[in-house]
């Protein structure tokens, strides 16, 4: 009989097709000799294998290494990805303070929209200016964080997400300024910036940040659903392993934590001289880029992550994916007007010349618009926990002005949730998601 593997098989022909993987997982589908024995090491909690969340034995010293590396009080292992990260940091906060109310980034993963829902955080959003360029979401400054402190002493924490997809950077040392003044922490979703501890300064933990959830598997060899997550607030130390066993599956992968460690060692020994190398060759890239008519994110931004506006060239970016996929590159991400490509060490000169013959090859066009202006800020009838959990109804989105969300609705770009769970969808908010070819929506019935 055919196709009783079918993910198995869809695998393999994906390989088969030969493609440069300019996408996650950071090990880019190289066979790296140090990850190459970590099927065989695939084994349970054992006398001499220790424990995740009861860590006393190797774990432990795996994790301590690491935060030595790192110069924090603490760093932790994680093999539920940045989720479980992102879910432990909400939880330190919120029950350290007894307080109920997170200053929080627009630009945000949806695990922080559950875990809010699930601690019952209600957010006051801090909204990112777009100063990166048209269809880019842009930066949280310190003078809105600082704004909003003023509105709201009870505030538990102040939540930002940078890097965020496109590898713009916010001014996380002038935020960790603003939230020590205020004696507020200051958490991070790093998730795409595991690598920055390696590339000269910019990774958040050392940048004032009291915790950071950083998806080391994004960006760096470690395998899909390893993250860390890093203290430099020792007041948050001694209750992380409860946080993160509160939501961690009782069976981690002993392979997923291995390859932590190994990265870390990999990083020590090897990282920056390679992300040196990267960094270089990256801005070769970028340079090509806006000679061929390309536009890429302005300001500060993650100096390894390729974003390429292919809108500029009349195409979208599904449009543009198509012609690199015919060279032989698959690319991270691609939206109607953008392009994203996660490079690595372990990349190749042979694929990064498929990049530069991909954008050699990309049709040059009358320029497409990007980015509509947001919808103001819609009113929040529930609190996410409440939205999250009430029974819901999908209705089609031109039916949908009058209802309250039961979830985030998204586009992008810009990136930017337009509804979160709770809030009232307005005639405008329809306006911009039809724009954006939604059919549909959840609302609380």
């Amino acid at each position: 009989m055919r196709n009783q593997t079918p993910l198995y098989e869809a695998l393999q022909r994906h390989r088969q097709l030969g493609r440069s993987a300019f996408h996650t997982p950071g090990h880019s589908g190289k066979e790296l000799p140090f990850l190459e024995d970590l099927l065989l090491l695939d084994v349970t909690e054992l006398p001499d294998t220790d424990s995740l969340y009861e860590a006393n034995g190797a774990i432990l010293q795996a994790e301590q290494r690491a935060a030595k590396a790192m110069a924090t009080a603490r760093t932790l292992f994680s093999a539920g990805g940045c989720t479980l990260c992102i879910q432990a940091m909400l939880r330190l906060v919120s029950a350290k303070n007894r307080k109920r109310t997170i200053l929080i980034d627009r630009v945000l993963h949806r695990s922080a929209v559950h875990a809010m829902a699930l601690l019952d955080l209600q957010p006051i959003w801090i909204l990112p200016r777009a100063d990166a360029g048209q269809g880019f979401p842009g930066r949280i400054y310190p003078c809105d964080v600082k704004f909003l402190l003023e509105q709201h002493a009870d505030a538990a924490a102040v939540y930002i997400t940078s890097p965020d997809y496109f590898g713009v950077l916010s001014d996380i040392c002038g935020i960790a300024d603003v939230c020590k003044q205020y004696d507020v922490p200051l958490l991070v979703d790093n998730a795409h910036g595991a690598h920055l501890f390696l590339t000269g300064g910019e990774h958040p933990i050392h940048q004032g940040a009291a915790m950071t959830a950083c998806s080391a598997h994004k960006t760096l060899p470690v395998l899909t659903g390893g993250a860390w997550l890093h203290i430099a607030d020792e007041t948050y130390a001694a209750d992380a392993k409860d946080a993160m066993a509160l939501f961690g599956s009782t069976s981690p992968s002993y392979p997923v934590m291995a390859s932590l460690d190994l990265c870390m060692q990999w990083a020590q020994v090897e990282g920056r001289e390679a992300y040196e190398c990267l960094k270089r060759r990256v801005d070769h890239i970028k340079t090509y880029a806006v000679e061929h008519g390309l536009v890429l994110p302005q300001g500060t931004t993650d100096p390894t992550r390729i974003t390429l506006q292919t809108a500029a060239l009349g195409l979208s970016g599904e449009q543009a994916a198509e012609v690199f996929r015919a060279h032989l590159v698959e690319p991270e991400y691609a939206d109607s007007a953008n392009l994203v490509l996660i490079a690595t060490p372990f990349h190749t000169e042979h694929d990064f010349l498929r990049v530069e013959q991909a954008i050699a090859a990309l049709p040059k066009k009358e320029p497409l618009a990007v980015g509509d202006t947001l919808p103001l800020l819609p009113e929040a009838v529930l609190t996410v926990r409440q939205a999250v959990f009430s029974s819901w109804e999908e209705v089609p989105v031109n039916e949908s002005v009058g209802r309250i969300a039961a979830s985030a609705a998204c586009p992008c770009p810009p990136g930017v949730p337009v509804v979160m769970p709770g809030e009232m969808i307005t005639e405008e908010i329809v306006r911009f998601l039809i724009h954006y070819r939604f059919l549909t929506v959840k609302v609380v019935k």
